[in-house]
């Protein structure tokens, strides 16, 4: 077995991955991810002990129980690169042996739940719902980096919408994957099923205009109307989908939960949504 050398997987002396800071001790089986690193501190606040708490750069991880189970909830800052990042140094610290640096013979699996924010798409939405990404689209590219996603693509839905959008070549094609059923069924009872669009970024990417005119026109319009055997976008954000390639690819369970606090067609926005984040907080801890 050929050892990961420490320009691929880099190490502290201390044993810590390198941009996560942890190591491999306080990895739980139970993840929560959120993009702000305020927002571990608000899960964590209902854990009955706490563990550890460490932050390096915008990777913040607390581990800690709840009534008995063990969860790490950590964030990722925004986008998918970050996720790369995350992902990789998630897996390796419970999969790769840090003192031989080669991939253990038995594997760790994780649960992985992703909680966020997004924008609403669908008139059937409103603002302060729970949307639940059954399916997730990167329009960030990340996922065609890794050889291996293609064996847990939906090519036809990627092929589908660029035809419908008319995709610039010069952009990244989309990866359209699907999230863990065995998660995804548990927040069945109070979140409506989605299927998510993930940008690589919060202005042109998700069609917003400021100052700089978007690559794509009416890229908000155009993918509401898009429609794959009944299947329609219901939300944009911008790390799920990324977090449920890298799930696959590396062999563990995903899904991912955001409340709407913006909502593109209806022209409406909530920044004051702590009250409705703190309620699917809780949900979460009791379900996973």
């Amino acid at each position: 077995m050929s050892k990961i050398l420490p320009s691929e997987l880099m190490i502290t002396n201390e044993g810590a991955v390198y941009h996560l800071n942890l190591k491999p001790e306080n990895i739980s089986d139970k993840i929560i991810l959120v993009g702000d690193p305020s927002r571990v501190t608000m899960i964590a606040s209902h854990f009955d002990s706490i563990d550890f708490d460490i932050t390096h750069r915008e990777f913040h991880s607390i581990g800690g129980t709840y009534k008995g189970k063990h969860i790490t909830a950590m964030s990722t800052g925004i986008s998918s690169d970050n996720v790369d990042i995350l992902m990789t140094e998630l897996d390796a610290l419970i999969n790769i042996d840090f003192v031989t640096r080669e991939i253990k013979p038995n594997l760790r699996v994780l649960d992985i739940v992703r909680l966020g924010t997004c924008g609403a798409l669908q008139d059937s939405l409103e603002l302060g719902d729970f949307i639940l990404s059954r399916y997730s689209m990167g329009l960030d590219g990340m996922a065609n980096f890794y050889a291996d996603s293609k064996k847990y693509r939906f090519k036809e839905i990627e092929t589908a919408y660029m035809q419908h959008m008319n995709w610039d070549s010069e952009l990244p094609r989309p990866y359209v994957v699907k999230s863990s059923d065995e998660l995804s069924d548990k927040f069945i009872p109070f979140a409506k099923e989605g299927f998510t669009a993930c940008a690589g970024g919060f202005f042109a990417p998700q069609g917003r205009v400021v100052r700089l005119k978007p690559t794509v026109e009416n890229l908000v319009d155009k993918t509401i109307s898009f429609e794959y055997n009944g299947m329609k976008v219901t939300n944009f954000e911008m790390e799920g989908a990324a977090v449920a390639a890298m799930a696959h690819l590396l062999g563990h369970r995903a899904t991912t939960v955001c409340l709407a606090v913006a909502h593109r067609t209806k022209k409406a926005a909530n920044t004051d949504y702590d009250v409705r984040m703190n309620e699917l907080i809780i949900k979460t801890l009791e379900l996973i």
